[in-house]
């Protein structure tokens, strides 16, 4: 969805604990949390009166979008993230609406509307959890729209039995911790940040997993990231680069070096001598990646050494540094690959072959009968 949106160097990440270990090898920085679990009324007084001026917050006011609503309410929280054209003039469209206008205004604007819809869950004979979970968050949306009306207060029995499964989230904002909860009238905010605003949600988090028999899995957590690759690519063009420079250097003192070195190993993607104009680059290397990547102060003084000794042991290094790289990326790459067939899978509509296939399957045992 934020790829539709055209939101550039964030990924999200699947979270499987809450532990400081799980927590720790999440890459750098977390823009937000993302927390799926079945929906309790908070209590109104913890709220803010009014929306802060320097927190984009949207009321979720249309039905089946919470999980689209908990997206927006991080990426357009953060400067650094790239929206794309289109969201920006949205964010922007929408900077001095309150937080129900918000919620109208996504309804209404069909760039996102035409996204989040085509990810909707496709009706077919089989209901998967899934399914069951927008059917509840529906129910749920309608309920509190009738209960509102009638201006009478949910109990807390009717919120613990008929709770539908919905998103909100949690992330930082001008060194303050804030829970942003579609279905809030406002924003809430859980303190100043104090180090490791991770550890500051957990409690919160954990206080809401509580509430569940044990074996019941009712929640999910996803974390909001930059984007791995917006580092490690580029610290290939530079490893790249380098590895080049010294090769280069070597040819000049020490004529023949090949021979000393593993042929299979020598770390160079683009050839053995030189990456100016090649058109063959892989791991999302481009020329101008190459052409701006600068040079480490160690490597511009071994381009000026004379000895090969030294110059070849810091190739090697760096022939090792790169290998890891590669893997990086190439994992990161595959993920990638792995979420845009699961995406495409789930914007294709398959009930009607579905449909198509039972149908076929009665005729054929109908006439299996006859015969």
């Amino acid at each position: 969805m934020l790829k539709k949106f055209g939101v550039q160097g964030v990924k999200v990440q699947e979270i499987v604990s809450l532990d400081d270990e799980i927590l720790a090898f999440l890459p750098r920085p977390v823009y937000g949390l993302i927390f799926l679990f079945k929906w309790i009324e908070e209590d109104s007084e913890k709220q803010e009166q009014s929306c802060p001026k320097g927190v984009w917050f949207a009321n979720q006011t249309i039905n089946n979008a919470c999980a689209s609503v908990a997206l927006l309410n991080i990426v357009n929280n953060v400067p650094s993230i790239d929206l794309g054209e289109s969201l920006h003039a949205f964010k922007m469209f929408t900077a001095n609406f309150t937080p129900a206008l918000r919620g109208d205004a996504i309804g209404n604007f069909d760039f996102v509307k035409e996204v989040h819809n085509s990810f909707a869950r496709q009706k077919t004979e089989t209901q998967s959890i899934g399914r069951k979970m927008d059917m509840l968050n529906a129910d749920l949306l309608l309920k509190n729209e009738a209960t509102a009306k009638k201006g009478k207060k949910r109990t807390t029995d009717q919120d613990e039995s008929e709770g539908g499964f919905h998103f909100i989230a949690f992330m930082p904002i001008d060194d303050q911790l804030w829970k942003l909860d579609g279905l809030e009238r406002q924003p809430m905010s859980l303190g100043s940040v104090q180090g490791d605003w991770l550890s500051q949600a957990k409690p919160d988090i954990e206080a809401r997993m509580a509430q569940y028999e044990e074996g019941q899995i009712e929640f999910a957590i996803l974390s909001l990231v930059r984007d791995p690759l917006l580092e490690t690519i580029p610290a290939l063009a530079k490893n790249v680069k380098a590895i080049n420079a010294l090769s280069i250097r070597l040819d000049i003192v020490k004529p023949g070096w090949k021979d000393f070195v593993d042929s299979s190993t020598n770390g160079e993607i683009a050839g053995t001598d030189s990456l100016i104009g090649n058109t063959n680059l892989a791991y999302g290397l481009t020329q101008e990646m190459l052409d701006q990547a600068e040079q480490s102060q160690a490597v511009m003084a071994l381009c000026l050494s004379d000895i090969a000794s030294d110059i070849l042991g810091h190739r090697e290094q760096l022939v090792t540094t790169q290998a890891g790289l590669r893997m990086s990326i190439r994992e990161e790459m595959q993920s990638n690959q792995s979420d845009e067939e699961r995406a495409a899978a789930r914007t294709c509509d398959y009930g009607a072959r579905m449909q198509r296939f039972v149908r076929k399957m009665r005729v054929r045992q109908q006439s299996s009968k006859e015969a």
